[in-house]
């Protein structure tokens, strides 16, 4: 009787399939995981562009009582296409208040950005600000 020494070709077979199907497993989740911090830089971006822009919009003493402003970034501030659009409006005014009063005024910011591969992506964010009623306007 001689005894035989190493794998079958079933052995080899069955392991490179084991192998094969662990490895493909491992790519997969390497290439979710690469998705996924893509998309989180994305968002970290996008929260540092609205952080920005509030603050300009807080500043700008030019923007209207009520309404609305829009515009885009440039691609410098944003390698893909992204814009940007502020909603103002008074927030709890006294009933008092009349031309001249100081109220808060409410500012929702919505930053929106285009992925290029991907739907379009929205951020919000809210911030108030101290501002006077204006005076009406005289014919």
């Amino acid at each position: 009787m001689t005894s035989q020494k190493g794998f079958s070709l079933l052995e080899v077979l069955v392991a490179t399939v084991i192998m094969g199907i662990a490895v493909t497993g491992l790519i997969v989740g390497l290439s979710q995981s690469v998705r996924n911090a893509s998309r989180l830089s994305d968002y970290d971006r996008a929260a540092m562009l609205a952080r920005t822009k509030m603050n300009d919009l807080l500043l700008d003493v030019n923007l209207p009582f009520e309404g609305s402003a829009h515009g885009t970034f440039d691609a410098g501030e944003a390698p893909e296409p992204s814009g940007w659009t502020a909603t103002l409006r008074p927030f709890e005014v006294p009933e008092n208040a009349g031309p001249g009063s100081v109220i808060l005024q409410q500012i929702a910011l919505q930053i929106w950005w285009q992925p290029p591969t991907g739907t379009r992506r929205t951020l919000e964010l809210e911030g108030y600000r101290r501002t006077r009623i204006p005076l009406p306007v005289s014919q």
